[in-house]
C-alpha cells in the first residue's frame, strides 16, 4: 500500500464520521477538500501555489470566480470548483464549463470533497470536455483510482504524462460503465451467450427464466472472486520466521478470508500514528478469519495490534508484557488514535 494510499485512506475514515455533521459549504471545504489537496502535497495556505477565489469572467459578467486555481511555473494549470458534500455535483459541470473557457488551465476539477471529477480539453483545445476523464470517490478509493491519483501530486504535474492517459482512461471508464450496465441489466443475447456454453437444450422463455438469475449469481460470485484473490495478493506476503509454518489448519482458513477496506482504512490509521518510531516499511498485514492482524518484521512473535472492525463490536487488541491479549473497545476507526501511547508502548518493547 502507497504512502498516498494510506493518507487518502485516514482522510477517507474521516469523511464518513464527518459528513453528518458538516452542514456548510466552506466546513465542506475546510474540513474534506483542503486536506485533500494537502496530501496531494500542495500548500493550501500559499496563493502563489494555492490560489482562492480566482478571478475568472465570464464574457460581460464581472467579479466571476472559481473556488481555487493551482499554480505550476507561475501559470494557472488546474481550476477547482468546490461544492458542499450533499450537492449533486451534476448540475455544476455547467458553471465549470464556463470558467474553463476563460483560462489558460488545461484541466479542471469539480468536487463535492466526497466525489473528484476531472475534466480536460481531449475533444477540442480550450474547451471542456462534457465528460469528466476521471472520477475520484473517496468514500470507495481503489488501487487504479489512488495510482492514477499520483499524477496529480504537486511533484508529478505534467500536463503531457496527464493528457497521454487521459484519453485511454476516458474511454476505458466508458467501457467499463457500458459493461456494468450490461452485467446489472436484462440483456438477453449475452445471458443466452453464457448459458448456450453449458446447456444444450432448446433455449425456450421458461429455459432462459431459470437460467437468468443463475447466470447474474455467477457473473457477481466471479467478480467477488477476482476482488478478493486481488486483496490477498496485495497483502498476504511470507512469514519471516522461518520457525512458524503454516498449519494445515491455517492454510484452508485462508480460503475464507475476505479482507475489507475497514480493515485497510485501519491499517492506515495504524501506520500514521506509529510512523514517527518506526518505518511503516516494517508492518505487514496478517489478515485471518477472525481478526486482522499487524505484525513488526512480518514475524508473527512480534504482533502489534489485531483489528476487528466492521462488526456490530469494534476492538483494538494489543499485547501486553507477556504477551496477553488486552482488549479495547472502539466505535469507530478515528477511535484508534485514542490509543496512541498504548500503541507506541507495545512497538517500543520490540525494539
Amino acid at each position: 500500500m502507497s504512502e498516498l494510499y494510506e493518507k487518502l485512506s485516514v482522510l477517507s475514515e474521516r469523511i464518513k464520521q464527518l459528513k453528518d455533521q458538516i452542514k456548510t459549504e466552506e466546513a465542506t471545504k475546510q474540513s474534506f477538500i483542503l486536506p485533500f489537496f494537502q496530501i496531494l502535497g500542495f500548500d493550501v495556505f500559499n496563493p502563489l501555489e494555492f490560489c482562492p477565489e480566482y478571478v475568472a469572467d465570464v464574457g460581460v459578467k464581472k467579479g466571476e470566480k472559481v473556488d481555487y486555481v493551482i499554480f505550476k511555473d507561475g501559470e494557472p494549470f488546474i481550476i477547482i470548483e468546490a461544492k458542499p458534500h450533499y450537492d449533486d455535483l451534476s448540475k455544476h459541470e455547467s458553471q465549470l464549463y464556463r470558467y474553463f473557457s476563460v483560462t489558460k488551465c488545461r484541466f479542471a476539477i469539480l468536487t463535492n470533497g466526497i466525489i473528484y471529477k476531472f475534466f480536460a480539453d481531449l475533444d477540442e483545445p480550450n474547451i471542456m470536455d462534457s465528460l469528466p476523464f476521471f472520477t475520484l470517490d473517496m468514500e470507495n478509493l481503489t488501487d487504479n483510482s489512488v495510482n492514477y491519483l499520483e499524477n496529480f501530486c504537486k511533484q508529478n504535474l505534467n500536463t503531457d504524462s496527464i493528457l497521454n492517459t487521459a484519453s485511454e482512461l476516458k474511454y476505458l471508464n466508458l467501457a467499463k460503465n457500458s459493461f456494468k450496465k450490461l452485467i446489472e441489466n436484462d440483456n438477453d443475447e449475452l445471458e443466452k451467450l453464457i448459458i448456450s456454453e453449458f446447456y444444450t437444450g432448446q433455449k425456450n422463455q421458461s429455459v432462459m427464466e431459470k437460467f437468468k438469475p443463475i447466470v447474474k449469481r455467477a457473473i457477481s460470485s466471479y467478480l467477488n472472486e477476482k476482488m478478493t484473490s486481488k486483496f490477498k495478493e496485495t497483502l498476504t506476503q511470507n512469514d519471516t520466521d522461518t520457525n512458524q509454518a503454516d498449519t494445515p489448519e491455517e492454510a484452508s482458513e485462508e480460503h475464507n478470508i475476505v479482507t475489507t477496506m475497514d480493515e485497510l482504512s485501519a491499517y492506515a490509521v495504524i501506520k500514521s500514528i506509529v510512523r514517527k518510531t518506526i518505518p511503516v516499511k516494517r508492518l505487514s498485514p496478517k489478515d485471518t478469519e477472525s481478526y486482522f492482524g499487524i505484525l513488526i518484521d512480518n514475524n508473527t512473535r512480534k504482533w502489534l495490534c489485531r483489528l476487528i472492525v466492521g462488526k456490530k463490536n469494534n476492538y483494538l487488541i494489543l499485547p501486553d508484557e507477556n504477551k496477553k491479549d488486552v482488549k479495547y473497545q472502539i466505535s469507530s476507526i478515528d477511535d484508534l488514535y485514542e490509543y496512541e501511547p498504548q500503541i507506541l508502548e507495545v512497538i517500543n518493547r520490540y525494539l
